[in-house]
């Protein structure tokens, strides 16, 4: 699977699924509808653009907040343009990364990417969360990962651990708020969903416009 592959699933037209409160950008990688359902659930006002958007034209739609979703193939073809636009637009508005999102996160910001022996799929993956310790259960279906030890410490913190392989699962910015998680938060497959992690993107997306308004 190339970039041509995310070229055949990304949307061709940027199309809206309105709402009322947050304005989201998101940028499709090959997006499941149940990420638009998260959003639209927390009533975001959501437009859809192709994976070839670039950061100048994200941030004319004046977004409060950027998600990167999910998608196949391999993340190191989406490296130059796309990994540009995520350098620009993380330094303006918060941003979450799902899955393939998560890769591009993770290449933007100087870390590596490699082919897993196996890769992950299904709904039983166990995932701890390293600030708690808290693991849910999650839905995966990856074949690639980040490389733990690229990451640079100065710019991302690991932030979620797969608990059979301790392959990475989650990263922060240091700098930016700006995260990602390479399992689905939109999949809810049983009593330990992740879908809090969409509450926690509506979280840093209202904390930086309160800051806007008392700047």
């Amino acid at each position: 699977i190339t970039r041509g592959t995310i070229q055949q699933v990304s949307t061709k037209m940027p199309y809206p699924v309105p709402g009322s409160k947050r304005n989201i950008v998101v940028v499709d990688f090959g997006i499941k509808h149940s990420i638009l359902r998260e959003l639209s659930k927390r009533d975001c006002n959501c437009i859809v653009l192709p994976y070839t958007a670039t950061a100048e034209e994200i941030l004319s739609l004046y977004p409060d907040g950027v998600l990167l979703s999910n998608g196949p193939g391999d993340p190191e073809e989406m490296v130059g343009a796309t990994t540009e636009m995520i350098r620009e637009v993380e330094k303006h508005v918060p941003l979450m990364g799902i899955c393939m999102g998560h890769q591009v996160f993770a290449l933007a910001n100087g870390a590596k990417t490699y082919k897993m022996k196996f890769g992950h799929r299904g709904f039983n993956h166990p995932v701890r969360e390293i600030a708690t310790g808290n693991i849910g259960f999650t839905s995966q279906n990856h074949g690639y990962a980040v490389d733990k030890n690229s990451i640079d410490k100065d710019n991302l913190m690991i932030t979620h651990v797969e608990v059979n392989d301790g392959t990475v699962e989650g990263l922060k910015h240091k700098k930016y708020p700006a995260f990602s998680v390479q399992f689905h938060p939109d999949a809810t497959p049983g009593p330990h969903d992740e879908d809090s992690l969409f509450d926690y993107f509506m979280q840093m997306i209202d904390q930086r416009k309160n800051a806007k308004r008392h700047a």
